[in-house]
């Protein structure tokens, strides 16, 4: 088990659909156990495996909510359904989100207020959660890792604008370019 270096934006794993898992095996085991330590480390609330150079679809998660509850899970071939996205402008202050494959930035985006996550887990045990708030949230941005997108992509035309700067600024949008948490600090 080891943490793993964190694609940035650009690298063509993360812009394009990944692959459903087919084989739940030792290799599987190790790359989820892998993905629970980079997500630990980096520090963040949810990692897919597109993040870390792999394209399948599954993604690690980690939330405490605000009544102390903690999810923590993977979610392996998952589906998602959510609410319609609400009318109106992401608010600067409770809409912010980040992303580990766009380090160190953060920008304002409507998410759907609530989802339904149904999955498999490691043993191939199907689940579901009805999620809430920022679980709803994080669900949402890891499931758009597996389709490609990331949360930069969807930002309204102002926000967007920025991102395209600070990628340019940084000299990322290109190829093989990753950072591994507790070695690179990126976050500043």
């Amino acid at each position: 088990m080891a943490v793993r270096a964190i694609v940035i934006s650009g690298d063509p794993v993360l812009h394009s659909p990944a692959a459903s898992v087919e084989e739940f095996d030792d290799d599987l085991r190790v790359l989820v156990q892998d993905m629970y330590e980079t997500m630990d480390a980096a520090p963040g609330v949810g990692l897919a495996a597109p993040q870390v150079g792999v394209p399948l679809r599954l993604f690690t998660y980690s939330y405490l909510d605000d009544d102390d509850r903690s999810w923590r899970g993977v979610a392996i071939n998952p589906e998602l359904w959510i609410t319609p996205v609400p009318a109106g402008e992401a608010d600067e202050d409770e809409d912010v989100e980040g992303c580990l494959s766009y380090p160190g930035e953060r920008f304002p985006l409507l998410r759907s207020p609530s989802a339904i996550l149904r999955a498999v887990d490691l043993d191939q045990e199907p689940f579901e959660i009805h999620a809430e708030g920022w679980l709803a949230r994080i669900f949402q941005h890891e499931y758009d890792h597996l389709d490609g997108t990331l949360y930069v992509d969807r930002l309204e035309h102002f926000y967007a604008k920025i991102a395209n700067k600070v990628t340019r600024k940084r000299g990322w949008g290109i190829p093989d370019l990753s950072w591994v948490p507790g070695v690179d600090n990126l976050e500043d």
